[in-house]
């Protein structure tokens, strides 16, 4: 039992390990053959973590295998366009200027109900409000609405927003984070002052986040 409690433990962290090599796309926004490796690795890690029969490499050196095939392919895409269109296939617009692609949905096996779904989910309700459609490699829709159907810009009124920047997490749980202070040129003394506007030390922050307008929020941790 105690054996197969520590194969588990390894291989788990191993498989960790390399889906963060692998890079950190979410599981709809993998490409074919990220997909493939993936399933691959879990079929991979679940044989010798529960048959202690199976020597544990026989689990660990395809694993290896399989994340040196990513890096390879990974490579191999970024060089040549034409080897990646081959891998990753190429985008399919299925609304081209308003209009279906009947040939482009049955190439991709898309019913108009899966199709019509799928645009809600991008905020398009009805099909004449779609200008373009495109189905990427991902297998994700990227849609394009109409000029007269799509939302308002400031530089439609000819307005020129301030630029906001990023903000950043100053203090997580009590925890002040130096690397953003860092990054901000500013020092614990500068951020214990800031704080103490809000009547707290740092490490009694449940939160602090400095805004990219430059405003702060402030959050006390609840006493326990």
């Amino acid at each position: 039992m105690i054996l197969i409690l520590v194969r588990t433990i390894f291989l788990y962290l191993l498989v960790l390990i390399v889906m963060r090599f692998m890079g950190k796309r979410e599981i709809s926004q993998l490409q074919p053959f990220e997909l493939v490796i993936s399933i691959m690795i879990a079929d991979l890690a679940t044989t010798p973590m529960s048959e202690t029969g199976i020597p544990i490499l026989y689990g660990i050196i395809p694993i290896l295998g399989l994340l040196m095939m990513h890096i390879i392919i990974s490579i191999i895409n970024l060089k040549s366009i034409r080897i990646r269109e081959i891998i990753c296939g190429k985008p399919r617009i299925l609304i081209f200027r308003g209009r279906i692609d009947e040939k482009a949905m049955q190439k991709e096996n898309f019913t108009i109900t899966e199709l019509e779904a799928r645009l809600r989910v991008n905020g398009a309700y009805n099909l004449e409000d779609v200008e373009y459609a495109i189905l990427e490699t991902s297998g994700q829709i990227t849609v394009i609405p109409k000029p007269n159907k799509r939302g308002t810009t400031p530089e439609d009124f000819g307005i020129e927003p301030e630029y906001v920047g990023m903000s950043y997490d100053l203090v997580i749980d009590g925890k002040v984070l130096t690397d953003n202070l860092v990054k901000l040129g500013k020092d614990y003394n500068w951020l214990k002052k800031q704080v103490g506007q809000f009547h707290m030390r740092p490490e009694e922050a449940l939160v602090v986040v400095l805004s990219g307008d430059g405003s702060m929020f402030c959050q006390r941790k609840e006493e326990k």
